[in-house]
C-alpha cells in the first residue's frame, strides 16, 4: 500500500475532510500518518576531524589572571603581525574596480591565471604550461581533488605521522583506507623509509609527501627526496602536497618533480601562507608527467572534478599575476625572519627546560615539541599537559594526539616576539612546577635497595 501525505481539515459536520481528493471519511477512521525516516548521508558520518574532536572535547579554561596566548592557530594573519605585501593588496583593488572578475569562470579557472601559475614554478627540468595547471577553492580543495581522482572506496593512501589531519578526513569519508607511515623526530623528521616501504600494497593508490611539514616544520634535503623516489619509483603514482615554500636560512627547499621523470606527480599548493592570504581561498595543482603515465584520464578526471563547485573565486583570479610577481623580495625575507627568530627563541628556549626535547624547525611556520611523560606522571597524556597548561599559564599548544602523534605538542611561530618570549618563559614556569626527576616506581625502587 502506497505511503500518502494528505492535507487534512475537519468540517462542520464532525467528518473530516481530505483536501486532496474531496472526500469526506468517518470521523472515527483511523489517519495513517507517514513515517519519515531520514539519516545523514555515509560521507558525511564517516568525516572526522580529529583536532576539532580533541580541541572541542578539551577543557579549556585560562588562568583569569593571565592573559591568553593562543600558540594554535595555523592562520599567519591573526596577530596583525605578518600583514601581506601593499601589492598584493593594490592588486586585489584593481582586479575589483575593472569590474571584469565579477561572473562565473570556467571551472579550472581562467586561462590566463593558470598560465601565471605554470610560469611561476616551470624550470627545464619540470616544465609546465596552462594545461597542467587546475585551479582550486584553497590547497584544502586541490588535496580533495587529487585524493579523489587517484583513489577508488577500499583502496589505501600512506600519509605522514604526524602529518596534517585533513589527508585523513578526506580519505575515510570517501571510504579510503589510511596508513600511517612514520617521520623520525631524531633525524629532523625524515621519513621512516623501510616502513613507508612495508606499507606498500595492490590497493594503496598515492602516497601523500608533506614538504615543508605541517605540523614538524621540516625541510626534506634532497638526497632524502631522492631516497623517497627510489622506494616510489615502481608503484603507479605520488601525490605531493607542499604547505608553502618558505625555508629559514641555512635550509634549501627542492621541489621533488624535477627530481625524477618516471614518478608521475601531483603537487598542490596555495596563496595561503606564502603570500599570508588564506581567507582568499585559492590554490592549485600542477600536474608533473613529463612520460605521459597519468595518460589523458586524470587531467580528463580532475576537470570534471573541478566542475562540481565551479573553481576558486574570481576576484583573486584576476588579481593573481600581481599577487605572484610583484611583491617585493623584503616582503618574502621580512616573514621568513620573523618566523625564523621565532622559532631559535622557542626553540633555544624549550631546550634548555628539563622534560621538553623541541625538534628544531628548517621552514614552514610549526615547531614540535617532545614531552619526556615519565617526569611528569601526573599528566596522563599530552592533551592532559596542554589543558593544564591553559589552566595554570593562559597558553594554548595543540597537543600532537591531533596529529596522531602523542607526547608532543606544536607550537605555531608566528605571534608577534614578545608574545613568543613571554610564552616560552610561562611553559618553562609550568614544567619547574611539575617536573619530577624520578618517576614514583624508580624512586620505590631505590628506597627497597637501601
Amino acid at each position: 500500500m502506497e505511503n500518502h501525505a494528505y492535507v487534512i481539515q475537519v468540517s462542520g459536520n464532525g467528518n473530516l475532510h481530505d483536501s486532496i481528493n474531496g472526500r469526506f471519511l468517518p470521523a472515527k477512521m483511523k489517519i495513517r500518518k507517514p513515517k519519515w525516516n531520514i539519516k545523514a548521508s555515509e560521507m558525511s558520518n564517516k568525516t572526522f576531524n580529529p583536532i576539532r574532536a580533541i580541541v572541542d572535547s578539551m577543557k579549556i579554561e585560562p588562568n583569569p589572571n593571565k592573559s591568553m596566548i593562543r600558540l594554535s592557530i595555523g592562520d599567519p594573519t591573526v596577530f596583525g603581525n605578518l600583514p601581506t605585501d601593499e601589492e598584493v593588496l593594490h592588486a586585489m583593488k584593481e582586479a575589483i574596480d575593472s569590474g571584469k572578475y565579477n561572473g562565473y569562470a570556467p571551472s579550472i579557472g581562467y586561462q590566463s591565471s593558470r598560465e601565471v601559475v605554470a610560469s611561476y614554478y616551470t624550470g627545464p627540468e619540470a616544465p609546465l604550461d596552462a594545461m597542467d595547471v587546475i585551479l582550486t577553492s584553497g590547497c584544502s580543495q586541490a588535496i580533495e581533488m587529487a585524493i579523489g581522482v587517484l583513489c577508488n572506496p577500499g583502496d589505501n593512501i600512506l600519509v605522514p605521522c604526524p602529518g596534517f589531519s585533513l589527508y585523513k578526513t578526506l580519505a575515510l569519508s570517501m571510504g579510503i583506507d589510511v596508513k600511517l607511515y612514520n617521520l623520525l623526530p631524531e633525524e629532523s623528521w625524515e621519513i621512516d623509509l623501510k616502513q613507508l616501504e612495508s606499507l606498500i600494497d595492490d590497493k594503496t593508490s598515492c602516497i601523500i609527501i608533506n614538504n615543508p611539514s605541517n605540523p614538524c616544520g621540516s625541510v626534506f634535503s634532497k638526497s632524502h627526496l631522492q631516497k623517497i623516489l627510489a622506494v616510489l619509483v615502481t608503484h603507479s603514482c605520488l601525490f605531493y602536497s607542499f604547505y608553502f615554500i618558505q625555508v629559514f636560512p641555512g635550509s634549501r627547499y627542492y621541489p621533488i618533480a624535477p627530481l625524477s621523470t618516471d614518478v608521475p606527480i601531483l603537487s598542490c599548493g596555495g596563496l595561503a601562507k606564502r603570500w599570508l592570504v588564506p581567507g582568499w581561498r585559492l590554490g592549485w595543482i600542477l600536474i608533473h608527467d613529463r612520460k605521459d603515465l597519468f595518460g589523458s584520464e586524470i587531467r580528463e578526471g580532475l576537470i570534471r572534478l573541478s566542475q562540481r563547485i565551479l573553481g576558486p573565486c574570481t576576484i583573486v583570479q584576476g588579481a593573481l599575476k600581481d599577487i605572484i610577481n610583484n611583491p617585493s623580495q623584503e616582503f618574502y625575507s621580512s616573514t621568513i625572519h620573523i618566523m625564523k627568530s621565532n622559532a631559535d627563541i622557542c626553540y633555544n628556549s624549550l631546550s634548555s627546560v628539563p622534560g621538553l626535547r623541541p625538534v628544531r624547525p628548517s621552514g614552514a611556520m610549526y615547531l614540535m615539541v617532545g614531552i619526556e611523560m615519565e617526569h611528569f606522571p601526573e599528566f596522563q597524556s599530552d592533551v592532559d599537559f596542554t589543558e593544564r597548561l591553559v589552566a595554570e599559564q593562559s597558553v594554548f599548544c595543540l597537543p600532537a594526539t591531533c596529529f596522531e602523534y602523542p607526547n608532543f605538542f606544536r607550537i605555531v611561530v608566528t605571534v608577534p616576539e614578545e608574545m613568543m618570549v613571554e610564552a616560552c618563559n610561562r611553559i618553562q614556569e609550568f614544567c619547574q612546577q611539575h617536573y619530577e626527576p624520578y618517576s614514583n616506581h624508580i624512586i620505590q625502587d631505590i628506597d627497597c635497595d637501601k
